[in-house]
């Protein structure tokens, strides 16, 4: 079976992490975000995956070539953004099955543990055009709620409404036959929830819902993608891909922890990175070469390629870009952002009363 990865987003909702590299190319649980999905993708029988790029578009085949976790990879690349639908069609040209094959689409920025297996089998013995994944939400008013009969036959396709009937939403992995990708007018932009869809339903075509509530999480945003690559090395979805066993923490080559720290939570320690006596790491990722500094406390964070945390400084639900510099007594929190190379003086920024 082959596959469409749509990986073309330029990220900014994880900025200033994607500065520099696109979000799907993040390191996650040690490798880059991708790895997982690929891992997942032949373990469900896809054998050949076209990557529909376009921000950063070269650095995918850098990063993986021309086969990695024993899928075979081409690229194909949009001149301008075309939106879901336009970016489908456009990488379809590179597809070689026929028009009655199953083609799996897949979001870059999407961690499911759903049976993908499971779906495509419902694709085939229903005879669909498209499949779609769907999970439960308790509030479906922030993703596309999707109504389904008895049958598991979508109704309608409600994108971010208001009002929905529903706790159905979609779930951004999809089964296509080839003739319904075909039907996508070429070079155009296109989006598949509020025009594809909705038009096959309503022109009769069957399309399904395969509803399952395994582990399903959007990593487009900070916080969501420190808990996507936290709950990977805790073992709360698996993946055949990360570079050890889970548990409280996956420390990378060349990684230094002082017995005297704590690092626990599922934290990721990157390839050369530190972390000296007395600080605590919790639930954070520590991407290569940065430093925790004694008695810094780093929770539920990011810390760039490079950056550094000085002694006594709080990171609590912070982003640092690549090579940042936090001086002592700094407390940082709630959602802040440390641009790459920024420095910060110590005691610059305080959210207690006391320095």
């Amino acid at each position: 079976m082959e596959a469409i990865l749509l990986v073309g987003g330029q990220g900014t909702r994880l900025r200033p992490l994607t500065i520099s590299t696109p979000k799907p190319l993040l390191p996650t649980a040690g490798v880059a975000f991708l790895a997982h999905q690929l891992a997942r993708a032949r373990a469900a029988g896809v054998d050949r995956i076209v990557f529909a790029t376009s921000y950063r578009a070269e650095m995918f085949e850098a990063a993986f070539g021309t086969s990695a976790h024993g899928v075979d990879l081409t690229y194909v690349s949009e001149d301008q953004p075309l939106g879901t639908g336009g970016a489908i069609r456009n990488a379809a040209r590179a597809l070689t099955c026929d028009s009655d094959e199953p083609v799996l689409i897949l979001n870059g920025d999407i961690l499911s543990g759903h049976d993908v297996a499971a779906q495509v089998n419902l694709h085939e013995k229903s005879s669909a055009a498209v499949t779609l994944h769907l999970t439960r939400v308790d509030d479906p008013s922030r993703f596309g709620c999707v109504p389904t009969g008895p049958d598991g036959r979508v109704t309608a396709f409600l994108e971010k409404t208001p009002h929905p009937v529903t706790d159905q939403i979609n779930a951004g992995c999809y089964v296509f036959r080839r003739s319904a990708i075909d039907s996508i007018p070429v070079d155009e932009v296109v989006s598949v929830e509020r025009e594809t869809f909705p038009s096959l339903i309503s022109s009769g075509a069957i399309v399904m819902g395969y509803v399952e509530t395994a582990y399903w999480l959007d990593v487009g945003t900070p916080q969501a993608f420190v808990q996507g690559s936290r709950d990977l090395v805790l073992g709360k979805i698996a993946s055949s891909a990360m570079p050890g066993d889970p548990g409280e923490r996956l420390c990378l080559d060349g990684a230094i922890v002082s017995p005297g720290a704590v690092v626990r939570g599922g934290t990721t320690v990157g390839r050369g990175a530190e972390v000296e006596p007395g600080a605590t790491v919790i639930g954070s990722v520590l991407q290569d070469g940065a430093f925790v500094a004694e008695g810094a406390t780093v929770r539920d964070s990011v810390v760039g390629r490079g950056a550094r945390v000085g002694p006594g400084a709080v990171l609590d639900g912070v982003i640092l870009g690549d090579g940042a510099s936090v001086g002592p007594g700094n407390e940082l929190r709630d959602g802040l952002r440390l641009w790459p190379g920024i420095i910060l003086p110590p005691t610059a920024v305080r959210f207690s009363a006391d320095a």
